[in-house]
């Protein structure tokens, strides 16, 4: 019933997107500029590079979904978790807030361990950035943010087996000088400033830009220990800066340098006691607490991350195609540390002692390289070669404390040591052919093979103590996985505004050591790779004169051998499902019609479910096939209408809004309660006033306005679930000065 169900909808959106076409195109030819609203503004082209060149988003046989650099910093956009909000089909857990796993239609991944890889990965100006920590990006001077949605591993590369995020930042202007500031002041103590100017030099065949910004808040959680406040959680501290020198010497050559640098520092997360079973070891332990403005952490915690990178790529236009050469090197150094059941002393043991605790201490250090040959803008046959190598070493130590000293005789204080080396090398190819005027035909593959190489010791911190785990030292394993990648398909332009598409692609992703290893034989036994073929039918439309834009998209995704998480003694680890499918529609809607008003809006419906998964959970086989895949909820809307009105003076005032909807997310794979999170809402608004000369603006904004609190992420541990909650409703109000 629940697969007919999924089947249903599919041929629900089939039947959207095919009446989607057929208005479109007989708008399109029969509009005529007098049957339009004379003061109709017609909709910007949005320019995308997911194809890995510039596009127009209307001719891209992909679907993607476009946050422009106007519409980031309007709606403040400032993070990797905010871009969720206004992206259909993407959804994140956020514990700790510092290294984010992203779910792009429902493939996902939990292992942050030293050898696993994120299923849905994060790029910034082409480069892959693979560690959860080092994803949570600043947002300040960007030019645009893509949600590429599907397997794209041909063009993108490693594990992309969900989908992309694409960052994109702004270049240097060879030709003006430019110059804005940025400042906010909210409450919880906000304080933001942002800066950048840009430099022109040699005659206009070089230009530097530099940006730079800070964020800071205080706590969002007071943390109440007797009665008394002794601290706040989850507040903020980051800043970040970023160099750019773009050169031009000569009409044929190009070349970019970038070089950046993020620190942040940050406390929390503010775990707290959610759901009590009453049959675990640690029932009746704990006060149960839903209140999200305190929790009664023994700690603040602390989450520190710094990181920095650069970039070189450089551009060579040939007689018959361009050459270009891209490299980079990323550096982290993350240290997390947490009080995993928000509480200062559990029922029953004496003041200051026991509870549970962990930490995270990382370092990671990745270079790539990319050799690329691309046809020339205005060739006829569009394609791309390129080779690609990738070297990352990480070292992670995870440790994880359990003191019932005084209450069972019991403490658990282990920590568990990886050093992991990948290397990754790929070949790959694409090609689009023009068959005739309106129908082009595009293809690609590419082979990838990962090798991985692992060193793992577990170990305890307090010889004496009781371990769970066996303990073990510097125990070596290693293992390496090949295979094609690939994508075929054609789109067919009905009329300038109307262009429909069809496409199959392959995704893949490379198997891994376990997180946390019990023994040493666990160690050295890899999981496997997960594959996922995705079949993808889409229409792009623009109507009444282009002040309508419809886009819509159809997908199937059989996903095979999903690298998922699942209980295994006090812990979790890694193991192969065996499948799933996801069923899916995603449409968006922008509508201009004049006078200042504007909306946009999408919907995602998605039907992502085990189809075959029988796995053993302490020592009893359980079936899950059926069940939701985790993460990702079947229903996300969003709305954003904006209106904006010239005063006297010339002067103009912007009123807009955001609000998204999403049913609910299973936070683990038996789908069974306590871990779901119930179906929420949020809006967001601002009101912005801007100078008749466009230079400064005056906003005051709000996130969150309705306060609705929902669970991030939860957990559970003998008998008791943990977990956390959003942020609060924020307001503010910020300047901008442009130059």
């Amino acid at each position: 019933m629940k697969a007919w169900l999924g089947r249903k909808g599919l041929m629900l959106g089939v039947s959207v997107v095919a009446l989607a076409s057929a208005p479109a195109a007989v708008w399109a030819q029969n509009a005529t500029p007098a049957a339009q609203d004379a003061q109709a503004t017609t909709v910007d082209d949005i320019i995308v590079s997911a194809q890995r060149r510039d596009q127009n988003k209307q001719d891209v046989p992909v679907t993607v979904t476009v946050l422009g650099g106007e519409q980031i910093d309007e709606a403040r956009i400032q993070t990797v978790q905010d871009v969720v909000g206004r992206t259909p089909g993407l959804q994140f857990d956020a514990y700790p807030a510092s290294e984010p796993r992203l779910s792009v239609r429902g493939v996902s991944s939990s292992d942050r361990g030293a050898a696993g890889d994120p299923s849905s990965a994060v790029f910034v100006d082409e480069v892959y950035y693979g560690r959860p920590a080092a994803i949570n990006f600043d947002s300040f001077d960007l030019q645009r943010i893509e949600v590429l949605k599907g397997p794209q591993g041909t063009l993108f590369g490693r594990n992309v087996v969900g989908g992309a995020v694409n960052v994109v930042t702004n270049r240097p202007d060879l030709n003006s000088f430019e110059a804005a500031a940025e400042g906010s002041l909210g409450n919880f103590n906000s304080r933001d400033l942002a800066g950048m100017i840009n430099l022109p030099f040699a005659d206009g065949k070089a230009a530097v830009r530099i940006g730079v910004s800070i964020h800071q808040h205080d706590g969002y959680v007071d943390r109440i220990v007797d009665g008394g406040k002794e601290g706040e959680v989850d507040d903020q501290d980051s800043q970040s800066a970023r160099i750019q020198l773009r050169a031009e010497p000569v009409e044929t050559f190009r070349l970019n340098l970038t070089v950046d640098y993020a620190r942040d520092r940050a406390n929390g997360p503010s775990n707290r006691a959610l759901y009590d079973d009453g049959s675990g070891a640690l029932s009746g332990l704990y006060v149960i607490n839903w209140d999200r403005d305190f929790n009664n952490s023994t700690f603040d915690g602390q989450q520190d991350r710094d990181t920095w990178g650069v970039r070189a790529k450089a551009e060579w236009d040939l007689p018959f195609a361009t050459l270009s050469y891209l490299g980079a090197y990323r550096d982290l150094d993350y240290f997390a540390l947490y009080d995993f059941d928000g509480s200062a002393t559990p029922t029953g043991l004496p003041e200051g002692l026991g509870g549970i605790s962990g930490g995270t201490d990382e370092q990671s250090k990745i270079d790539s390289h990319e050799l690329q040959l691309k046809s020339l803008p205005d060739s006829t046959l569009t394609w791309v070669l390129g080779l690609y190598r990738y070297h990352g070493e990480t070292r992670r130590t995870a440790s994880s404390l359990l003191d019932f000293e005084d209450l069972f005789g019991l403490v658990i204080d282990e920590y568990i040591t990886q050093d992991n080396e990948t290397v990754s090398t790929a070949v790959y190819g694409d090609i689009t052919w023009p068959v005739t005027e309106k129908l082009n035909v595009f293809g690609g593959a590419r082979y990838t093979r990962d090798e991985k190489d692992i060193v793992s010791t577990g170990l305890s911190n307090v010889p004496g103590t009781f371990n769970v785990n066996d303990e073990y030292t510097n125990v070596a394993a290693g293992d390496d996985w090949g295979a094609a990648t690939w994508r075929i398909g054609a789109d067919y332009h009905f009329s300038p505004d109307v262009m429909g598409y069809g496409s199959v692609s392959r995704g893949f992703k490379s198997g891994g050591f376990q997180e946390s290893p019990g023994d040493s034989a666990e160690a050295v036994v890899p999981y496997d790779p997960e594959f996922i073929t995705n079949y993808e039918l889409g229409i792009r439309t623009q109507f009444l004169d282009r002040t309508v834009t419809l886009n819509a998209s159809v997908y199937l995704a059989n996903y095979t051998d999903l690298q998922v998480r699942i209980p295994s003694g006090t812990g979790l680890k890694t193991a192969n499902a065996g499948e799933a499918r996801i069923e899916g529609l995603e449409t968006e809607f922008g509508w201009n019609p004049g006078n200042g008003f504007s909306v946009n809006a999408t919907y995602a419906y998605t039907h992502a479910r085990f189809t075959d998964y029988t796995t053993i959970e302490s020592g009893v086989s359980v079936d899950y096939s059926g069940n939701h895949l985790t993460r990702i909820p079947d229903h996300k809307f969003t709305l954003s209408p904006a209106y904006a009105f010239n005063l006297a003076s010339g002067a103009e005032i912007k009123v807009a809004a955001d609000y998204v909807y999403e049913s609910k997310i299973y936070d683990d794979q038996s789908n069974l309660p306590p871990e779901i999170r119930d179906p929420t809402s949020f809006l967001d608004a601002r009101v912005i006033y801007t100078d008749p000369m466009d230079r400064w603006s005056f906003s005051v904004w709000g996130k969150n306005l309705t306060d609705e609190q929902t669970k991030t992420y939860e957990g559970t541990f003998a008998g008791v679930t943990f977990g956390s909650f959003n942020p609060p409703p924020t307001y503010g109000v910020t300047l901008r000065y442009n130059y």
